[in-house]
């Protein structure tokens, strides 16, 4: 299975490939009055609204830092009864991919309430690196509910 990486900080993280829909550039965010401090904005891409996680601030409380390397990843998720929909996600240093064999994905047995999207981790040369879950996350977004994405219409 090929995976992500990329860093929050200097802390070393994954995503499965199978919900990456495109890694983008950063681009210019539309940002929201009073949302939480992780909710980066919105961009159109193709003509839909979609949300912007900031990674490193919801994980760590700090944001992302703008780097070369500091993307945008554009993940797919459903919800039952609905369409796919799109949300990205700003991480640093997102530069490289791996293979991994689904047996290297080890659960932790160790869900935390805040952070229930971390459940498995990788070993990769002596190094312990944690693995997103893109369902659980979506899910934790939605339940504290991040705008969701909205076709994009210039008509007011």
């Amino acid at each position: 299975m090929l995976v992500l990486v990329f860093y929050l900080g200097e802390v070393m993280y994954i995503i499965k490939h199978h919900h990456i829909r495109e890694i983008s550039p950063m681009v210019k965010l539309k940002q929201m009055s009073q949302a939480p401090d992780y909710f980066a904005g919105f961009f159109n891409y193709r003509d839909t609204l979609v949300p912007v996680v900031d990674l490193r601030q919801l994980l760590h409380h700090e944001p992302c830092q703008m780097r070369l390397s500091t993307r945008i990843i554009l993940v797919d998720y459903e919800w039952p009864d609905q369409p796919v929909q799109t949300l990205g996600l700003i991480a640093e240093r997102v530069t490289e991919t791996l293979r991994k064999a689904p047996e290297d994905f080890v659960d932790t047995n160790m869900l935390m309430q805040n952070t229930p999207y971390l459940d498995q981790v990788v070993m990769e040369h002596n190094e312990v690196i944690q693995c997103i879950n893109l369902e659980r996350l979506a899910l934790q977004l939605h339940h504290q509910r991040l705008p969701s994405e909205r076709p994009y219409s210039d008509e007011r």
